[in-house]
Formats: structure tokens, sequence, C-alpha cells
């Protein structure tokens, strides 16, 4: 298992049109080959921060993605709502509680 969590700041005045965004594009995501979960996570402080945790079966299924035309086509839509780098971590789950 992969697991990658992206931070994206969002301008504020864009956020709304980054969630309508997204839900249009959350299938895609979570049905492109390899992806086994996708959730969307909202800063409760600031709600222009918003976060992804998706996971992978492996490193390899992350990056076809990321060079695919189903990653280009949403990126470039939300690249321009952005006000600050995106931020992106691959972690390892180490202890989980269910």
């Amino acid at each position: 298992m992969f697991i990658r969590i992206v931070k994206l700041s969002i301008a504020p005045e864009r956020l709304p049109e980054f969630l309508e965004t997204f839900d249009q594009s959350k299938e895609k995501i979570r049905n492109f080959p390899g992806n086994t979960f996708l959730e969307l996570y909202q800063d409760k402080a600031n709600p222009s921060i918003v976060f992804t945790y998706s996971l992978w079966e492996d490193e390899q299924d992350l990056e076809n993605y990321r060079h695919s035309d189903v990653f280009r086509g949403i990126w470039s839509v939300i690249k321009p709502m952005f006000n600050a780098a995106p931020e992106a971590w691959s972690v390892d789950k180490l202890i989980s509680l269910p």
C-alpha cells in the first residue's frame, strides 16, 4: 500500500469552484487503476485549505496517475485556483486502530 497526502491552499473566492471540480472528478480518480481509497478533508480553522488522502496499491500506480490524461485534465483546471504551492507527502502507516 502507498499512502499519499496532498495539501492544497485554494483562493477563498475559488473554493466553491474547486469543490465542484473535485466532486465532478472524484470518481475518475478513485477508479483509476491502482487507487483503492480517496478522501477530501477541509481544515477547520481555514476552510480554504484542503487535503486529499489517497491509497494506492503501490508507488508506480500513483506515478501512472500523475502522468495520465486524467490527472493532467484535473490539474489544469484546479492549478489556477491555488494561492500557495501544493505540498505532498508519501507516508507509511505505522499504527492503525479501527
